[in-house]
């Protein structure tokens, strides 16, 4: 049986739409605005391929570290442009935000974003002196989580200084998508799923770990919260009110419970 319609997030949510058209528009007016202050430095390469670059968003004053936020979509959709906004609320409380796009499936497989990523912390950390701070949403958040293994090509140098993992709202066990139309265009196999899937692989050493999920989410990512923190041993958050759309609105508010589990011990 197809699971689509469990991970069918905008058919259950209220007006999705309005939630895309206020993204594109507080995305433009903060990138714009950070950029005429000279507060962002745009469209920096980390690789070869057009997708493989990152804007960079600075504090007003010097960075206490640095904040990497990898979007979502599931690997199919959206880029940096997308999500600049986010970048708010740890700007308001002195730490940079480092935003990459990646190359998206089909032409690149989810092992190969997942280098991508490693490469955007890696180039970003170069840039911004101190601790590291991951977080990421949805496919996103699956991304941020498989950081913490050994296999994806971080510099042992740069994964010592990550400090806090926060998935939100994460895709933690990809062998249910192979049951969805989605795997037409990742071509996910169960050796290749199981391999990319948080959930089974080691939790990380020395990095504290924090998931994050809607309580107004569809039920599957509320168990795939679950079984990530419990397989992991790591704090949960279910913030209630909250569906797979507005879990992220947080990130810009630097007061917010979502900003304290990222930049608070």
């Amino acid at each position: 049986m197809s699971l689509d319609d469990d991970y069918a997030n905008a058919a259950y949510i209220p007006d999705a739409e309005s939630f895309l058209e206020y993204w594109d528009e507080a995305a433009r007016n903060y990138r714009e605005a950070e950029h005429t202050l000279g507060r962002a430095q745009l469209n920096q390469p980390y690789g070869p391929h057009s997708d493989q670059a990152f804007d960079l968003f600075y504090p007003a004053g010097r960075p206490l570290g640095l904040v990497v936020f990898v979007h979502g979509g599931y690997w199919l959709r959206f880029g940096r442009r997308d999500f600049s906004h986010l970048a708010q609320g740890a700007c308001l409380r002195d730490w940079a935000v480092a935003m990459p796009s990646y190359p998206l499936a089909p032409e690149a497989s989810i092992s190969g974003i997942t280098r991508s990523v490693a490469m955007a912390i890696t180039e970003a950390a170069s840039r911004i002196a101190g601790p590291i701070v991951l977080a990421g949403h949805s496919a996103g958040g699956h991304l941020v989580a498989r950081m913490g293994q050994d296999d994806v090509g971080l510099p042992s140098a740069v994964r010592g200084r990550i400090q806090k993992i926060v998935p939100i709202s994460p895709v933690a066990d990809l062998l249910p998508l192979m049951q969805t139309e989605m795997n037409v265009t990742l071509k996910l196999t169960k050796a290749s799923a199981k391999a990319e899937s948080p959930a089974y692989r080691p939790r990380p050493n020395d990095t504290d770990v924090h998931i994050w999920v809607g309580a107004e989410e569809r039920p599957v990512f509320l168990e795939q919260a679950k079984l990530l923190a419990t397989n992991w041993q790591a704090g949960l958050t279910i913030e209630v009110s909250k569906h797979h759309f507005d879990i992220i609105a947080g990130l810009e508010d630097p007061d917010s419970s979502l900003m304290a589990a990222l930049l608070e011990d």
